[in-house]
């Protein structure tokens, strides 16, 4: 069995030091650092944090052959135990990398643990040494100074939290739950202390979750909660029996702070279900070496987001104002992205891995998150499954039953079968409505349920562009594709110096210039590569900058009823889950 030991001791100097203690099976064996952390789609090159890798035998040095920059090969004589160390370095904070602190240590073991060829399917010990008075948070049954993983998978599948914290330790369905913080609000408390009724709602996230499945209990056997309370950030990455959370105290501190972290909490924790165990076929198992290309990646994530705003509510800790606040801060994040009309949803989960997580400042022209559409086309099927007597929770257990529960990757194929079975004009309108980059009739379906989008006009003529003030210079950050900016020969980098003759230092002086009574073609003086050069540019009429989900003047009460039921995840009337 490989035992794994990690020395966090050095945190001053961010590194921690790996042994490796494994008896090889066989004379030709190889090692490799896994290149990426499922949940999160994109080769992360791990090994470029690894340095000193050395292997010993019997009191000796091995050579060691790298065939690819993250996997060695050992050409053996005997098969005596191996020794194999080596350091990483730990300074990248984030939910799927490592950081080693003098305040605290944080290990996604992807990037730190090699696989030994041989031992994938095999139990896995792993130890710590840790500075004085600090603790740790697995989620690994632990033993004697040790925790076990049944495999390799399980292994790196379970974040390592180490520091000074406290645990929190509350039940769901008689499950036992742990809530670990690292971090302060900006009044210096930590979160469980500064809100005694956030473990409460925790809770109350979870059941629902389990609701929302027809589980009676979380799908784990135990489950650890991390949050990482930072100055900036968000985000979480979903493992099988905890969640790794990342959440900003500037942005907790906001009015709908606490709203958006119990959804992100709701997020993460329904993954335990939809990614974790019914998983895509293409990562049944993992491959840790490459991408894999996933088309289904619209239902794995993006059916997610979708429920994530909708379990707080139907847990009674979300108000149905703030929940279509937020409905319609996505539907308007999505239809002020100009990309959905470029990239299908579908072509977004099959290109996560090279667009999504290397966004640049064209992205908006070009792409669409997965995660943003999913949960849009989410929505609407919804509410077409709901005008033929169904819902949406309906498919997502009917699949935990025929594909995650025995782990049986689903395809695409069986998505389609589970959404036509209960709506057979799916077997049309779902491939459309993922394969096509025209938006679905959003109008039409929120007016089943006394809802409708209203556009909020901009206060600026439009450019078509985005700007921002730095070091004193004014610059274009995003270009809208076909927009005036665009037409007239404005690139990302432009350094804007003047318009009409009027000096430009700042935002808010371009802001005065392009009021919406100044319509008419305009001088833009701008410099490039140090040269400065004029351009004519012709605003367009102030475009909406942003759309509201509101509800419709005339609402019926069959519509109120519907939508009450919609947004607490109950089904149409009459209809039992």
């Amino acid at each position: 069995m490989p035992e794994v030991h990690l020395n966090l001791e050095n945190c001053q100097q961010q590194q921690l030091e790996v042994r490796l203690s494994v008896t090889p099976r066989q004379t030709s064996l190889g090692l490799q650092l896994p290149s990426w952390t499922p949940g999160s789609y994109l080769i992360r090159d791990y090994v470029r944090h690894l340095e000193g890798l050395e292997v010993w035998q019997a009191g000796n040095r091995l050579a060691i052959r790298r065939q690819t920059p993250s996997r060695w090969q050992l050409d053996l004589d005997h098969l005596a135990p191996l020794a194999i160390s080596y350091r990483v370095h730990a300074a990248e904070l984030s939910v799927r990398t490592c950081h080693l602190s003098p305040d605290h240590g944080f290990l996604a073991l992807a990037a730190v643990v090699l696989e030994v060829e041989g031992e994938r399917w095999h139990p896995h010990q792993l130890s710590l040494s840790l500075p004085p008075g600090w603790h740790s948070f697995i989620p690994l049954p632990e033993g004697a100074g040790h925790w076990l993983a049944k495999d390799f998978d399980q292994l790196i599948d379970s974040p390592v939290e180490v520091g000074p914290h406290r645990q929190h330790d509350f039940e769901v369905a008689g499950v036992p739950h742990r809530w670990v913080t690292w971090g302060k609000d900006l009044a210096g408390q930590e979160l469980t202390s500064a809100d005694p009724n956030w473990l409460i709602d925790v809770a109350k996230v979870c059941d629902a979750s389990c609701a929302l499945m027809g589980e009676s209990r979380p799908a784990a056997d135990s489950y650890l909660f991390v949050l990482h309370l930072t100055e900036s950030g968000y985000g979480g990455l979903e493992h099988d029996q905890s969640t790794v959370l990342q959440f900003s105290r500037k942005a907790l501190a906001k009015p709908d702070g606490r709203r958006k972290l119990l959804q992100l909490v709701a997020h993460e924790y329904l993954h335990q279900w939809n990614v974790r165990r019914l998983r895509p076929a293409e990562l049944t198992p993992y491959n840790y070496g490459e991408a894999a290309v996933v088309p289904t990646l619209w239902f794995a994530e993006g059916i997610t987001s979708y429920f994530d705003q909708l379990v707080p509510h139907a847990a009674g800790i979300s108000s149905e104002e703030a929940l279509l606040e937020d409905l319609g801060t996505d539907l308007s994040r999505y239809l002020l992205t100009p990309g959905r009309q470029v990239q299908s949803l579908l072509s977004s989960g099959q290109e996560a891995w090279v667009k999504l997580y290397k966004a640049d400042a064209d992205a908006p022209n070009s792409q669409i998150s997965y995660y943003l559409k999913g949960a849009v086309v989410a929505l609407v099927l919804d509410l077409h499954l709901r005008r033929h007597g169904a819902c949406l929770p309906q498919v997502l257990r009917a699949l935990w039953a025929s594909h995650g529960r025995g782990g049986r990757g689903y395809q695409q194929g069986d998505l389609q079968a589970a959404f036509t079975s209960l709506a057979p004009d799916l077997q049309t309108l779902l491939p459309q409505w993922l394969n096509g980059t025209d938006d679905p009739p959003l109008g039409d379906y929120l007016a089943d349920v006394g809802l409708q989008l209203q556009a909020e006009p901009g206060k600026h003529l439009d450019l078509g562009w985005q700007c921002a003030q730095s070091n004193g210079l004014l610059s274009v950050t995003r270009i809208r594709r076909h927009g005036p900016a665009s037409e007239a020969g404005v690139i990302v980098g432009d350094e804007l110096l003047a318009l009409d003759d009027e000096r430009l230092g700042q935002v808010e002086d371009l802001e005065l210039l392009l009021a919406p009574e100044f319509l008419g073609e305009r001088q833009l003086l701008l410099a490039r590569d140090g040269r400065v050069r004029q351009l004519k540019v012709s605003p367009q009429p102030p475009a909406p900058c942003r759309w509201s989900l509101v509800p419709m003047p005339m609402v019926s009460e069959a519509m109120l009823e519907a939508r009450r039921r919609w947004l607490t995840l109950q089904p149409p009337r009459g209809q039992g889950l």
